[in-house]
């Protein structure tokens, strides 16, 4: 498979949107989206008994509220991942913290999107405030790992990269 032509359909906030045409194995075009994303960073904050913070916001794309480590995209492709984390923990969850330890990178959708998020385990919190944007309304709290494990295995908690960010940091921490 090789990639012989980009096409740019759309610029947006958060990624660009391309037409990619791709020659096959067997010499057939075909055409594909292909989803450019900046990259992200998300936190799993740790207080000192253990619970880890949560944040709840609406999303459009499920038209729903859900529970989410906070996270956020880089401001810019140059910006560091571990400083988009300190940024967005403290602007979600109205914590922030100079101990963020690296814990794993995730490619979100390989199909057709090439975000990458690299999650960072946060402790030694400190109570600071909230620095939403204007379209964020975001209401925190804060959950037992039994809790988390629970709302994940029912359901509840479907925001993949908090899945796999919440076991990733039982599976390293915790067993």
């Amino acid at each position: 498979m090789k990639r012989i032509d980009r096409k740019l359909v759309r610029k947006s906030r958060i990624f660009n949107i391309y037409e990619d045409t791709i020659l096959t194995d067997d010499n057939k075009e075909v055409i594909y989206d292909f989803l450019e994303h900046k990259g992200a960073a998300a936190v799993v904050p740790v207080l000192e008994d253990g619970r880890i913070l949560m944040v709840h916001q609406f999303r459009n794309a499920i038209d729903r509220y859900t529970w989410e480590i906070p996270a956020g995209c880089r401001d810019s492709v140059d910006e560091d991942f571990k400083t988009a984390a300190a940024r967005e923990l403290e602007e979600e969850s109205g914590y922030r913290s100079d101990d963020l330890e690296f814990l794993i990178r995730l490619k979100t959708a390989v199909a057709f999107c090439s975000e990458q998020i690299d999650v960072f385990v946060a402790r030694n919190l400190k109570k600071s405030h909230q620095h939403l944007d204007d379209d964020e309304f975001i209401d925190v709290k804060a959950f037992t790992i039994d809790e988390l494990k629970e709302m994940i295995f029912k359901g509840e908690l479907q925001d993949a990269k908090s899945v796999a960010s919440i076991m990733s940091y039982i599976n390293k921490y915790l067993k």
